[in-house]
């Protein structure tokens, strides 16, 4: 019976390409005693069960603040990235556990409001004196530093470099996986808090990574570009011919183009590779996305407005800390819920920058009003006691 077992458990194991990662080389930071699960599919587990993970189903893909319920949300984004990476990790051979985890933890660090929130959150980060925020090494931090009262998930070093390096802002032709150690993983993650260039170098240790990384690109060139059209933002016929005569420009030709191609141009290398021609329609629809897309996703009011939230929840969050407020939000919501380890290691800046990426949008405005609030009414007070 246990024989059977472990056999069913391990099945995924046979028929693997010589240049997967296999489940055997999987590291911890903490050796523990594994269960029936292999170790890649328990940090599936472990990621699904986090708070972070449940605070997806609120946070800002691109499209903020827009009335309409069929608009991607990250949680949405990561399955996406999951689903395609899976699908070119089982055509190649690939170690699907492991993409599978990474793929769902790779934005576990994303702040509220998107990447413009987190363009935000990095000027103030900067002004403290905390160095870079990047919602890719956030996402480690969440998942080394924060979950579990702060004592971390104890993630296979393979998942979490894969979590690392997944930015699909930086897309390549060519993606060959470099080796590491734990060592020169730490190393990594803590030089992008100091180098502004570092997260730009990161390569994923493993081929799956690879895999991931290339998945996140995949998974919103399309699905953005359908987004603003269902918001009447943007017409398809937009897209550039040469673009389209490549790629298509539905959301499923985009996406099947391009993972045939990796699958046509990846199999039984030791690397992931793209044609010449997919690879540049890739970076051309990337660009075309960026000045038609992204840079008008957001107003300038509301580029303004959420300015202005990240500064006054920062500042309020921080004085309150400063004054031992403990019926602050942040203690009763977040330091209450750490442990000492957290507590006696994390600066008071940045335990407000941990509280605020983890944030829901909803839960982010609620706590600008009620900080703009107090300060109205401590202000009113002050005014007061002056005229007496």
């Amino acid at each position: 019976m246990e024989n059977l077992l472990e056999k069913n458990m391990e099945r995924h194991n046979y028929g693997l390409s010589p240049y997967a990662c296999l489940d055997k080389e999987a590291v911890r930071f903490t050796d523990e005693e594994e269960d029936l699960r292999s170790p890649f599919f328990r940090d599936i587990d472990r990621i699904l069960y986090t708070y972070a993970y449940v605070r997806y189903s609120d946070k800002t893909q691109v499209y903020s603040m827009k009335n309409n319920d069929h608009i991607t949300k990250r949680m949405l984004h990561v399955q996406y990235v999951s689903k395609i990476a899976r699908t070119i990790g089982r055509a190649l051979g690939l170690n699907e556990d492991l993409i599978e985890a990474a793929g769902l933890g790779h934005d576990l660090g994303h702040v509220p409001f998107g990447h413009f929130g987190e363009a935000v959150l990095n000027q103030i980060s900067l002004e403290n004196g905390e160095g870079y925020f990047h919602h890719n090494v956030e996402s480690v931090r969440v998942l080394m530093e924060l979950e579990r009262g702060g004592e971390g998930c104890n993630l296979t070093l393979q998942v979490l470099d894969a979590i690392m390096c997944h930015n699909g802002e930086f897309v390549s032709g060519e993606y060959h996986p470099k080796k590491k150690s734990k060592e020169e993983f730490l190393e990594e993650y803590h030089n992008t808090y100091v180098d502004k260039e570092s997260v730009k170098t990161l390569v994923p240790m493993t081929l799956e990574g690879c895999v991931v990384r290339i998945s996140d690109i995949i998974a919103y060139l399309g699905r953005d570009i359908e987004d603003a059209c269902m918001l009447g933002l943007f017409q398809k016929e937009d897209i550039p011919k040469e673009i389209r005569e490549v790629l298509g420009t539905k959301n499923r030709d985009i996406v099947n183009t391009i993972i045939l191609d990796i699958i046509k141009n990846s199999l039984g290398k030791p690397y992931i590779k793209l044609s010449k021609k997919v690879y540049e329609a890739i970076v051309s629809l990337k660009k075309f996305n960026y000045q038609n897309l992204y840079d008008k996703a957001l107003s300038k009011e509301e580029r303004a407005y959420i300015t202005e939230m990240f500064s006054v929840n920062f500042k309020f969050f921080l004085e309150d800390l400063e004054k031992e407020n403990k019926e602050s939000k942040i203690y009763k919501n977040f330091l209450d819920f750490k442990k000492e380890k957290y507590i006696c290691s994390t600066s008071k800046k940045r335990m407000v920058l941990d509280f605020l990426a983890g944030m829901t949008d909803d839960y982010f405005v609620t706590c600008y009003h009620e900080c703009k609030n107090q300060n109205l009414n401590h202000t009113k007070i002050m005014e007061a006691s002056h005229e007496v």
